[in-house]
Protein backbone atom coordinates (compact mmCIF):
# COMPACT_ATOMS: atom_id res chain seq x y z
CA UNK A 1 0.00 0.00 0.00
CA UNK A 2 1.59 3.12 -1.03
CA UNK A 3 1.39 5.67 1.71
CA UNK A 4 -0.71 8.98 1.04
CA UNK A 5 1.07 11.92 0.87
CA UNK A 6 -0.23 14.68 3.79
CA UNK A 7 -0.52 18.00 2.45
CA UNK A 8 -3.28 21.14 2.88
CA UNK A 9 -5.65 21.20 -0.55
CA UNK A 10 -5.29 23.64 -3.41
CA UNK A 11 -8.01 25.66 -1.77
CA UNK A 12 -6.40 26.16 2.06
CA UNK A 13 -3.14 26.77 0.35
CA UNK A 14 -4.75 29.55 -1.71
CA UNK A 15 -5.89 31.06 1.74
CA UNK A 16 -2.70 31.00 3.09
CA UNK A 17 -1.01 32.43 0.28
CA UNK A 18 -3.48 35.21 0.92
CA UNK A 19 -2.41 35.85 4.64
CA UNK A 20 0.91 35.65 3.91
CA UNK A 21 0.93 38.08 1.24
CA UNK A 22 -0.53 40.29 3.20
CA UNK A 23 2.00 40.06 5.92
CA UNK A 24 4.42 40.71 3.63
CA UNK A 25 3.09 43.87 2.42
CA UNK A 26 2.59 45.02 5.91
CA UNK A 27 6.11 43.93 6.76
CA UNK A 28 7.51 45.86 4.27
CA UNK A 29 5.90 49.10 4.73
CA UNK A 30 6.89 48.19 8.58
CA UNK A 31 10.70 48.00 7.06
CA UNK A 32 10.05 51.06 4.96
CA UNK A 33 8.85 52.99 8.09
CA UNK A 34 11.93 51.72 10.28
CA UNK A 35 14.68 52.75 7.19
CA UNK A 36 12.84 55.79 7.13
CA UNK A 37 13.20 56.81 10.98
CA UNK A 38 16.62 55.77 10.63
CA UNK A 39 17.42 58.18 7.57
CA UNK A 40 16.14 61.02 9.73
CA UNK A 41 18.02 60.05 12.74
CA UNK A 42 21.35 60.62 10.39
CA UNK A 43 19.89 63.77 9.21
CA UNK A 44 18.63 65.02 12.79
CA UNK A 45 22.15 66.77 13.68
CA UNK A 46 22.60 68.79 17.34
CA UNK A 47 24.88 71.55 16.07
CA UNK A 48 23.12 74.55 17.59
CA UNK A 49 22.62 72.69 20.85
CA UNK A 50 24.82 73.07 24.41
CA UNK A 51 27.78 70.43 24.67
CA UNK A 52 26.07 68.87 27.41
CA UNK A 53 22.61 68.36 25.64
CA UNK A 54 24.66 67.35 22.35
CA UNK A 55 26.80 64.59 24.30
CA UNK A 56 23.55 63.42 25.98
CA UNK A 57 21.61 63.61 22.02
CA UNK A 58 24.43 61.67 20.29
CA UNK A 59 24.30 58.64 23.34
CA UNK A 60 20.74 58.96 22.62
CA UNK A 61 20.68 59.32 18.99
CA UNK A 62 24.03 55.94 18.93
CA UNK A 63 21.03 53.43 20.77
CA UNK A 64 18.39 54.94 18.55
CA UNK A 65 20.56 53.63 15.16
CA UNK A 66 21.27 50.69 17.01
CA UNK A 67 17.62 49.81 17.98
CA UNK A 68 16.53 50.75 14.80
CA UNK A 69 19.04 49.00 12.79
CA UNK A 70 17.99 45.45 14.75
CA UNK A 71 14.54 46.06 14.09
CA UNK A 72 15.21 46.61 10.58
CA UNK A 73 17.59 42.99 10.79
CA UNK A 74 14.64 41.30 12.27
CA UNK A 75 11.94 42.47 9.74
CA UNK A 76 14.11 41.74 6.95
CA UNK A 77 14.74 38.23 8.54
CA UNK A 78 11.43 37.91 9.18
CA UNK A 79 9.79 38.97 5.71
CA UNK A 80 12.99 36.61 4.49
CA UNK A 81 11.13 33.93 6.47
CA UNK A 82 7.24 34.56 4.75
CA UNK A 83 8.60 34.33 1.48
CA UNK A 84 10.16 31.21 1.84
CA UNK A 85 7.04 30.03 2.96
CA UNK A 86 5.35 31.08 0.05
CA UNK A 87 7.65 29.42 -1.85
CA UNK A 88 6.33 26.20 0.31
CA UNK A 89 2.83 27.84 -0.38
CA UNK A 90 3.52 27.28 -4.58
CA UNK A 91 5.30 24.05 -4.28
CA UNK A 92 2.15 22.49 -2.41
CA UNK A 93 4.66 21.20 1.05
CA UNK A 94 3.43 24.79 3.07
CA UNK A 95 2.19 23.57 6.30
CA UNK A 96 4.30 20.39 6.62
CA UNK A 97 6.00 20.22 10.01
CA UNK A 98 9.66 19.67 9.15
CA UNK A 99 10.30 17.29 12.42
CA UNK A 100 7.17 15.35 12.67
CA UNK A 101 5.82 15.26 9.17
CA UNK A 102 2.48 15.85 10.04
CA UNK A 103 0.33 18.64 9.23
CA UNK A 104 1.04 22.18 11.58
CA UNK A 105 -2.62 22.64 12.72
CA UNK A 106 -4.49 26.04 10.85
CA UNK A 107 -4.78 27.77 14.08
CA UNK A 108 -1.12 28.21 14.47
CA UNK A 109 -0.41 29.00 10.78
CA UNK A 110 -2.93 31.91 10.57
CA UNK A 111 -1.27 33.48 13.98
CA UNK A 112 2.67 32.52 12.21
CA UNK A 113 2.36 31.65 9.18
CA UNK A 114 6.03 31.32 8.14
CA UNK A 115 5.93 28.47 11.06
CA UNK A 116 7.85 25.55 9.68
CA UNK A 117 7.29 23.54 13.11
CA UNK A 118 4.34 22.05 14.69
CA UNK A 119 3.35 22.98 18.47
CA UNK A 120 4.58 19.10 18.91
CA UNK A 121 8.21 19.59 17.60
CA UNK A 122 8.49 22.43 19.12
CA UNK A 123 8.21 21.33 22.81
CA UNK A 124 10.44 18.39 21.94
CA UNK A 125 13.34 21.44 20.97
CA UNK A 126 13.02 22.60 24.45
Amino acid sequence: MIDEIIRYSDADLAEFKEIIQAKIKKAQEDLDLIKSAYMNDLNNGTDDTSPTFKAFEEGSETMSKEANSQLAIRQEKFIRDLKNALFRVENKTYGICKVTGKLISKERLKIVPHATMSIEAKNLQR
